[in-house]
C-alpha cells in the first residue's frame, strides 16, 4: 500500500480529514462531487464492497495490522493491486491525528470516498413496498440505528425529510454498522418536506402512512388490517417533539406500542424496530 507518514499536520491533502466540514463535504470539494467520510474496518469494507471510490485513507500507525489490514485486503479485491497502491494512505501515532482532528479516531482508521448519485423519491419508492420515512429526524445516532434496523427487519427502503440528518455522516454510517451501503435510502428535496407535501406523495404512489404517534385513536402497531396493505410507509419523528400534528391527522393510520410502568413514549430508534418487526409479519 502507498503508506504517507504525517510529518506536517497542516498539509492541504489532510484538510478533508481535519479542517472541511462535513456539510462542505457533501456539497462540493476541490473541484470534485460531493465525498464523505468512513470510520472503522468495517464500515469501510461495506463502502467499498458497495462500490464507493475510495480516495485517501487516515490510519493510525499502531492500527495497521488489527484494524487496517482486513481493509487493505478488500481494498485490493475491488479495485485491483495497481488501483489500490494508488490510493494515499496517511499514517502517523495517535498524538499526531489527536492534534490533527481534534479527537480519537474511531478505532484508529478513517477513510474519504467519493459520493454516489442520490436516489430519487421516485426511484426509491418505485418497487418497495415497506419504507421507513424519517421526519426531520436529526440526530445522527438515530438515524443510524433506524437504518440498521430498517434493513436488518426487512424493510425495503428509507425515506428521509431533507432536514433529516445525512446517512453518510460519520456518526450515522458507524452506528448503522455499514447498512447505509446495504438499504436503499433517499432524502426528499426541501420543497417535498415541508408541511404534509411528503405524506401526499407517498399516498400517491399506492402507500398506507402509518404515523407512530400516540393520540386518541392509535390502535396497537400488531394490527393484521395494517399488515395487510400492500404498500405501507412507516412514518417516525424526531426525538422529543415526534411528528407534527397536520403530519399526524394527514397520515392514513396512526400507531402505538403498547407500554407498561405508565411509560408513554420510547426512544425513536427503539420504537422504528418494534413496528418494523410488526408490520413486516
Amino acid at each position: 500500500m502507498n503508506l504517507i507518514e504525517i510529518k506536517d499536520i497542516n498539509a492541504p491533502k489532510l484538510d478533508i480529514f481535519a479542517r472541511v466540514t462535513e456539510p462542505q463535504m457533501r456539497a462540493y470539494y476541490e473541484g470534485e462531487p460531493g465525498i464523505f467520510l468512513a470510520e472503522t474496518a468495517n464500515v469501510i469494507i461495506d463502502a467499498l464492497n458497495a462500490g464507493y471510490e475510495p480516495l485517501s485513507m487516515l490510519v493510525e500507525t499502531a492500527r495497521l495490522e488489527a484494524e487496517a489490514a482486513p481493509v487493505f485486503e478488500v481494498l485490493e479485491k475491488c479495485l485491483g493491486k495497481e488501483r489500490a497502491d494508488g490510493i494515499p494512505v496517511y499514517i502517523a501515532d495517535q498524538q499526531v491525528m489527536i492534534e490533527m482532528t481534534g479527537h480519537h479516531l474511531a478505532r484508529g482508521l478513517w477513510a474519504a470516498f467519493r459520493r454516489k448519485p442520490e436516489l430519487t423519491v421516485e426511484e426509491l419508492c418505485r418497487d418497495a413496498r415497506r419504507i421507513a420515512v424519517l421526519y426531520d429526524v436529526l440526530n445522527p445516532a438515530n438515524v443510524g440505528a433506524i437504518i440498521r434496523s430498517a434493513a436488518a427487519l426487512g424493510m425495503d427502503g428509507v425515506l428521509l425529510t431533507h432536514p433529516s440528518v445525512d446517512p453518510l455522516t460519520r456518526r450515522a454510517a458507524r452506528v448503522s454498522m455499514g447498512t447505509v451501503f446495504k438499504i436503499p435510502w433517499a432524502k426528499a428535496p426541501l420543497e417535498d418536506s415541508e408541511g404534509t407535501r411528503l405524506i401526499d406523495i407517498l399516498q400517491y404512489y399506492g402507500y398506507k402512512t402509518v404515523a407512530m404517534a400516540l393520540t386518541e385513536d392509535s390502535t396497537s402497531v400488531d394490527n393484521d388490517e395494517i399488515r395487510a396493505n400492500e404498500r405501507l410507509a412507516v412514518i417516525l419523528g424526531t426525538e422529543g417533539t415526534g411528528l407534527p400534528k397536520d403530519v399526524i391527522s394527514a397520515c392514513d393510520y396512526r400507531v402505538m406500542i403498547p407500554m407498561m410502568r405508565g411509560v408513554d413514549s420510547l426512544n425513536v430508534a427503539a420504537a422504528s424496530a418494534i413496528s418494523f418487526w410488526e408490520l413486516m409479519k
